[in-house]
């Protein structure tokens, strides 16, 4: 299949009407039938059918539509992407963000203050490959290959219960001794929870589920109402303030990840989006000692 021959398709079937879309197309009407002609011997099906004088689109080329449509939108939104990206005057810098989002949120608003006409767009999606700079949980220690420009620290994850009479005595946990208990965590997908996983697999168990969102407050929310316990990146959560849950220092096993902010170089002149990766890792480092400092 060509690229120009799908092209031909599309438009057909947004006309079902071969005369109209050869003129839209500026081409004479027997190449558009005979482009047409071809892409069903080569798919082997029929992609229209005649209804009176005019066409209508089969369950084949139906489907041919729906998959080609978003994939031609993707195709045709290419070049604006790459002309951005080569912009030396783009002020919009793209953040992949998968952990510590609100340490990031806090850190844009810290650098709006002295650079307001810089920009920023939120990526949430765990696969996202188009970005300037992003941040990451990832297992302790560990760096990610390829990496022009990389930074990492330390988090230590502790087990969060809720604040009952049980636990009132209770400051350390061997998280083999919760593998009965009911967890509530983030929801499968999420990288942390699938660091909370391993963790327990370590430690000789497959966690109880008991809830499971995509938000920490919810998590926090669920175990502050006795529903559970749960895992609790202190730095990048933040500490508990309240009545209502307390955290539990795992010594065993280790539980730690490590935070990565990863700079990709994908300009001509990248200097603003370095200048803001260096203000980046610098407040995660200042805000690391201080919740060291108040632990």
């Amino acid at each position: 299949m060509e690229l120009l021959q799908l092209r031909y398709f599309m438009e057909v079937a947004r006309t079902q009407h071969i005369t109209r879309s050869a003129e839209r197309l500026h081409i004479a009407q027997p190449s558009l039938s005979q482009s047409i002609k071809r892409l069903e011997a080569e798919l082997g099906v029929p992609l229209f059918a005649a209804r009176g004088r005019n066409i209508e689109l089969t369950e084949y080329g139906k489907f041919l539509r729906d998959r080609l449509e978003p994939l031609l939108q993707r195709l045709d939104a290419l070049p604006e992407q790459i002309r951005e990206m080569a912009d030396p005057e783009q002020t919009t810098i793209r953040l992949h963000v998968t952990a510590a989002s609100l340490i990031v949120s806090e850190a844009i608003i810290e650098y709006r203050r002295m650079h307001e006409k810089t920009n920023f767009q939120f990526l949430l999606n765990e696969d996202a490959s188009l970005f300037d700079v992003s941040i990451e949980g990832r297992p302790a220690g560990s760096v990610p290959g390829g990496a022009e420009d990389c930074f990492s620290l330390n988090e230590k994850i502790y087990l969060a219960v809720p604040n009952a009479p049980r636990f009132a005595d209770i400051h350390q946990a061997r998280l083999r001794d919760f593998q009965d208990a009911k967890f509530i965590s983030l929801i499968s997908r999420k990288r942390f929870r699938q660091a909370c996983d391993r963790l327990c697999a370590e430690a000789g168990f497959n966690p109880h589920i008991a809830f499971e969102s995509d938000s920490p407050d919810t998590v926090r929310n669920m175990i502050s109402a006795h529903m559970g316990v749960g895992f609790w990146p202190a730095f990048t959560w933040g500490r508990l303030e309240g009545d209502h849950m307390k955290l539990l220092d795992i010594i065993e096993p280790v539980c730690r990840r490590s935070i990565v902010i990863r700079l990709q170089k994908n300009r001509i002149d990248s200097h603003i989006v370095e200048n803001f990766y260096a203000f980046l890792c610098d407040y995660f480092m200042e805000r690391m000692l201080e919740s060291y400092g108040s632990a």
